[in-house]
């Protein structure tokens, strides 16, 4: 019985995280199409209020990292990109992964406290994230915003159907 709730339960986080990424890459390439439907709303929105609405999306981003390592990056670009759409794409990733580096070492820290780290594992990410990070920030902000937006979203449909798949 336990076996099949904790599959059921892994169905539901799998399922809800692919159709966030989808979406989260739909957003991404109608990004001025929304803006042009929400903008005028969202820019008329006084600074506390978007303060307040920033704070609530990083309470979701939270809680999405510490149970599923999904949300800093994909869910929260776009969030931030349709809050703060006056600002530059590469300014919009480069906070939010700033934003990432607190929030997934408290996330990493809980669960090093459960047990539930493979270190191995761990390690070899790193061997490749590292280089990977310096190549991506060197690259981030010397191509054009529109093929930045559409790699992205491709990365994250080709996530989702993994995912589904």
């Amino acid at each position: 019985m336990l076996r099949h709730r904790q599959r059921d339960g892994a169905r539901l986080i799998t399922g809800v995280l692919s159709g966030a990424l989808a979406a989260t890459a739909a957003v991404l390439m109608l990004r001025k199409r929304i803006l042009a439907l929400w903008g005028a709303r969202v820019g008329a929105l006084d600074r506390r209020r978007k303060a307040a609405l920033t704070v609530l999306i990083g309470a979701a981003l939270g809680v999405m990292v510490s149970v599923s390592s999904v949300g800093a990056g994909a869910l929260g670009v776009t969030a931030v990109m349709l809050l703060y759409a006056e600002l530059p794409i590469a300014r919009i990733v480069g906070s939010d992964i700033a934003h990432a580096v607190p929030l997934t070492l408290l996330a990493g820290i809980g669960h090093w406290t459960l047990g539930s780290i493979d270190w191995h594992l761990l390690g070899s990410l790193l061997a490749g994230s590292l280089p990977g990070i310096v190549l991506g920030s060197y690259v981030s902000v010397r191509v054009p915003e529109t093929v930045l937006r559409a790699t992205l979203a491709a990365m994250l449909l080709l996530v989702a159907g993994r995912l589904v798949l």
